[in-house]
């Protein structure tokens, strides 16, 4: 008869999420995960395998989390096109300072990784995918009611932003000021209205 598991594995796999976000994969030991989540090695691998099966769990719950966020931003009824972009903009912008000096994890796993983990270029392109979907979207309604530029098709402004969005986090991972990424991702955005 097996043992029951004597811990959350959610909060392990978002403790685990931390880790990874703060040190990437390659520099992230089982002791740095056991250590944060007081979950003894052979624990954690008999529910996740080894580090690489926690890190694409890790990677796949970042990515849930963010989309999670920008759908709700999305759906806002009462809001317009142009506010909610806004809101994406801020949210993607004002994360508190321990997250600016971290980037974001897929990101951060795009750099550290490339494309030579077939799994990790997947995670990675499903988020770049559903962003400039949830992006899209907003961009088509807005150039229905006439309040965002139609020289470019949604699709393209999407592509746009989603690669804004993505070098501001790259900015911030690199040390740049708060007041400069704003800059960046005030002046792209603006670039939509008409």
């Amino acid at each position: 008869m097996s043992r029951p598991r004597e811990f959350d594995v959610d909060r392990a796999l978002h403790q685990s999420m931390e880790v990874f976000w703060k040190k990437g994969f390659k520099s992230t030991s089982f002791e740095d995960l056991t250590r944060t989540t007081q979950v003894k090695k052979q624990s954690l691998y008999c529910v996740f395998e080894d580090k690489r099966a926690l890190f694409l769990k890790a990677l796949a719950l970042y990515r849930e989390q963010s989309i999670s966020v920008l759908e709700e931003l999305a759906s806002r009824e009462e809001v317009s096109p142009l506010k909610k972009l806004e809101a994406i903009r801020d949210a993607k912008l004002c994360q508190g300072n321990e997250t600016i000096l971290r980037g974001c994890l897929i990101v951060n796993s795009v750099l550290e990784f490339g494309t030579d983990d077939e799994e990790v270029t997947h995670e990675v392109e499903m988020m770049f995918a559903k962003v400039e979907q949830i992006l899209e979207k907003i961009i088509r309604s807005g150039q229905e009611q006439q309040l965002i530029t139609t020289r470019h098709t949604s699709q393209e402004l999407a592509a746009y932003l989603n690669n804004a969005l993505l070098g501001a986090k790259i900015m911030e991972r690199s040390g740049a000021s708060r007041e400069r990424i704003d800059a960046v991702l005030r002046t792209s955005f603006a670039m939509l209205e008409r």
